[in-house]
């Protein structure tokens, strides 16, 4: 399976009337995890980069809220960018795939749904160490 096959861009339903709008995300439903933590990131420069890492035990939705920011997710071998500017697309990020997340624009809000509660210890930080592990988990 391919690397954009495994993250793919999900769109969300858009609920809304002549009152406004209105997405609906639902775990198990509409993503595919149960949610265990949700956070989100503002006030970014565009020139940060936020991310900059993979996670041994956690899944992600990325949601651009408000404003755009853009994901380059890889796994060692393939690598893509999702444009998140639209408030009803997110993008799923499944274990050990390696994420940044950069170009925000100045009123983004990036919400993360994520499948499990923080633990440190699951982050790889270092993405050589990240190649390694990715090469020995295929041996």
């Amino acid at each position: 399976m391919s690397l954009k096959e495994r993250c793919p861009v999900i769109e969300f339903k858009d609920l809304g009337d002549e009152r406004g709008k209105l997405v609906v995300i639902e775990g198990n439903e509409s993503i595919p995890f149960d949610i265990q933590r949700v956070f989100y990131i503002y006030g970014s420069d565009p020139e940060v980069v936020r991310g900059q890492h993979a996670n041994r035990d956690s899944e992600f939705v990325l949601i651009n809220v408000a404003g755009t920011s853009k994901v380059r997710i890889t796994d060692g071998k393939e690598e893509f960018v999702v444009a998140l500017d639209r408030p009803m697309i997110g993008v799923y990020i499944p274990k050990m795939v390696w994420k940044d997340m950069y170009d925000f624009s100045s009123d983004s809000v990036l919400l993360v749904l994520a499948s499990t509660h923080y633990d440190g210890k699951e982050y790889i930080r270092d993405y050589q160490e990240y190649l390694k592990e990715m090469t020995e988990n295929e041996g």
